[in-house]
Parts: C-alpha cells; structure tokens; sequence
C-alpha cells in the first residue's frame, strides 16, 4: 500500500511540475504586495553561483484553448538577486511574457528596479462591467449580489507592463546590508532562529515602492468592439518580518499603498485606490510525514475615494470616476477567492481574509529521479484553505461585515530553487470551481 501510495504521489508531481513551468511564466501578477524582500538563497544541494531552466510545455483550459510554447528562466547571472524570465507560446491563445526582476540599479546598495510585461491574443476574455458609459438598470456587473452570467464575453487582446523602482531602508535587518542570504538544507533554512519581535526599526525590512503600471484590453464580438486603459502609479510602504520570505513559518509582513490613474494617453477615467494588507505566520513544528507544519493569514482592506455613481432620469446607474473592473477593489482569481473567476468582483471598497494550513511534507517523490535533479525540487507542500469576503459600495461595517462570499480549497506545492509553485483547487457554493497554476504563495 505504502508503494503504491508513493507511486501515485510521485505521478502527480511529474503533472504538476511540467505543467507550472508552462503557466506560470503566460500569467499577469498584480494582486500581491509589489515590493519584495531583496536576497539569494545558497542550497547545500548545489553549490553553483547561479540557476538557468528551460522547458517546452503543453496545456489545454477552456478559456485558453490548446496552447504550446517554451519558458526560460535564469538566476544570478549578472547579480546574484536578479532573475530574468521569458516565455513564448502560440496555439488557440498566441503570447510573448518578458521579466526583470531585482536589478540592482547601477551597482548601488539600496534601489532595485523590476519591469514586466505580457502581451497576447485570446479566444476568450470575460469582463464583469458595462459597456463604457452605458447606464444599467438594477444591479451593476461585478457587485457583490451581481449574477454570474452579468458579463461581457469576446475575443481579443490582453496586454499589461510595469516598471517599479525599490528603495530598502537602511533600518531593521537592513541597516548594515540591503540584502539577505537564506541557507537552506532540504528546502528549509539551517539553523532557523525565533524571529524577532515586530519593529521595523529593529528586525525585518523595510522597503519603499514607486511603480507605474498599464493594462490594455480589447474586446471583439457581435457589438462591436470595447477597448481600455490603465495608466497609473503607485506608492507603497512594504515591511516584512518573516523567517524566509519565499515560504515564511513565522512573522508578519504589512503593506500599505496609494495608486492613481490620471485622464491621460489612452486612460479614459481618472481614479485613486488606497489598500492596506497584512500577513501572519505561525509555525507549529514537525511531525514525521512533514517538515513544517504553518498556519499562515492574511487580510486585505481597500477603497477608493474617487469612485462615484450617477443616476439617469428612469433611475438606471452608471459609476464614473472608477477603477475599471480588473484594478483597485476587486475579488476573483489567483490570489483573492480563487473559487471564483478572475476579477468577479468589483466596487467602490473592499474586505478580504484567509486562512492557510501548510503542511510541508517529509517525503520528496522525485528526490531519486535523476534526469530531474535539475529542477533542484526540495519538497513537495499540502495546503488547505478557506476565503471570505466581500466588495461594497461603502466602508460602513454594518454593510462591510454583511453577506459575504466564500469558498474552500487545496493546493500542492513545491519549492524548486528557492521558488515556490502552486496548484490551487478552489471550489464555491454556488459559482462552481476554478484551478491556478502560479509562482509563489498567494500571500
């Protein structure tokens, strides 16, 4: 039985590997805190100064379609923090994804730039909100007691890039080095240490974010064509107190930010957001079928002031000055009630908790199979999660705290070169279930 058992895990592992290398690269990340803590990370494993990965992968999903394509990624060339990610792929979607990340701006100590960018064509893109400038009558595609079925449906383009700039304070960990070194044996640090009590100007780092983003998307059906686009800035406060931030078992991290999208270039709306997110870790030890045992939470509070609403004469609504439906207060997708679909919800303000149960597995199923070692795979990790939330068109508790949305869900992951993928399995009450590939814990 036990063989048996080993067999099965070990297959679903070789699945879920081939195909996260494939999606990871092809998908847009802008749900997460922007700023990042800045270190390398040295295996006992392996001893090399830096780490290349290329692999060719195959996948079918019924917004997608059948879609091939080659992802690249490379670690510590040129400095030691930096990676560089591509990925091309063509079939039913067509698409060209290019990363930076971490680059130490002319060799100086303390700022980082990053940029991203993924540009593509699509079979199928869903939108939960009107037609630009049209009025609805009864509930607004995207609220929090809007349909499922309430959206536009087309083929057509998705494109969106970001440059951020990153400043770390010469305060906590940080005062003496920008950067941190993890060693790790097995995927988990030597001689971890009971992290720190929360003060910034103590332990942790703390970092300082400017970024500017742009999304643009256009729809194509029977009505004709529907275009949009972003153009904003952000400024955020970033600081993280955790053990490792790649896969933290204890400590805390906080982000606030403030972003703004003027009436400029192709930006048809001028809005602003403001958003504070917080993080928890707590380790519960070992067992014998696991390495780390974690409950980590997290919660996520936003609003926009800009975000208003108008009323023709029969009554019907039309919202102005509003983030459009895939920035600012929204819920769905990825990291955010992965149950539901990408950018389901959408509204004035915003709430959002979960609470994860990480359990990183003793065994390694393809620790003996050598034409893998490459991938320098250190464990295989479990997780079970819960999600609730809900947007609103106030802040007032009363209505903040009321009929929330909710869904449960599973997820293996696996930490390869420092890295972390994951599979996530999601499933609502009523709006079905929905499955991401993506790179790193979803907070």
């Amino acid at each position: 039985m036990q063989t048996f058992y080993k067999q099965y895990i070990r297959k679903v592992s070789l699945i879920f590997i081939v195909l996260a290398q494939g999606l990871i690269l092809s998908a847009p990340i802008h749900a997460k805190p922007p700023a990042t803590v800045k270190y390398s990370v040295e295996r006992e494993e392996n001893t090399k100064t830096h780490e290349t990965l290329v692999l060719p992968y195959v996948f079918s999903t019924d917004d997608l379609g059948i879609v091939a394509g080659v992802g690249a990624m490379a670690t510590g060339i040129h400095q030691k923090q930096m990676t560089l990610a591509g990925t091309a792929y063509g079939g039913d979607s067509k698409g060209l994804g290019l990363m930076l990340l971490n680059y130490r701006v002319l060799d100086s100590q303390r700022f980082f730039f990053s940029a991203i960018g993924v540009m593509g064509d699509f079979p199928l893109l869903r939108a939960y909100s009107a037609f630009p400038g049209q009025y609805v009558t009864g509930t607004q595609p995207g609220a929090n007691d809007s349909s499922f079925d309430d959206f536009i449906q087309a083929s057509g383009t998705s494109n969106w890039w970001d440059i951020s700039l990153e400043y770390v304070l010469p305060w906590g960990s940080a005062k003496q080095n920008s950067m941190a070194t993890y060693n790790l044996q097995g995927g988990l640090l030597v001689n971890p240490k009971k992290q720190p009590d929360w003060n910034p100007l103590k332990s942790g780092t703390s970092i300082l974010i400017a970024r500017q983003f742009n999304r643009y998307q256009l729809y194509e059906n029977d009505q004709g064509e529907v275009s949009g686009a972003v153009h904003g800035f952000e400024l955020g406060y970033y600081y993280n107190n955790t053990d490792f931030p790649a896969n933290p078992s204890q400590g805390s991290s906080q982000y606030i930010g403030y972003s703004y999208n003027p009436e400029w270039l192709e930006a048809r709306q001028q809005w602003d957001f403001i958003e504070l997110e917080v993080s928890k870790y707590f380790s519960l030890g070992a067992t014998s079928f696991a390495k780390q045992n974690i409950i980590a939470l997290n919660g996520w509070l936003g609003y926009s002031p800009s975000w208003d609403v108008i009323y023709n004469e029969q009554g019907a609504s039309q919202y102005i000055d509003n983030a459009p439906f895939l920035e600012g207060a929204t819920l769905g997708g990825m990291y955010r009630m992965r149950g539901f679909r990408q950018n389901r919800f959408h509204d004035k303000a915003v709430i959002y908790a979960t609470a994860e149960y990480r359990m990183t597995l003793a065994y390694n199923p393809i620790a003996d199979i050598h034409w893998l070692r490459f991938l320098n795979l250190d464990w295989f990790q479990t997780v079970f999660y819960v999600e609730g939330g809900r947007v609103s068109p106030t802040m007032k508790t009363s209505t903040l705290l009321s009929d929330w949305k909710a869904d449960v869900g599973v997820s293996l992951r696996a930490l390869t070169s420092g890295v972390v993928l994951r599979l996530d399995i999601t499933t609502t009450a009523h709006e079905g279930s929905s499955t991401w590939l993506m790179v790193g814990h979803p907070f």
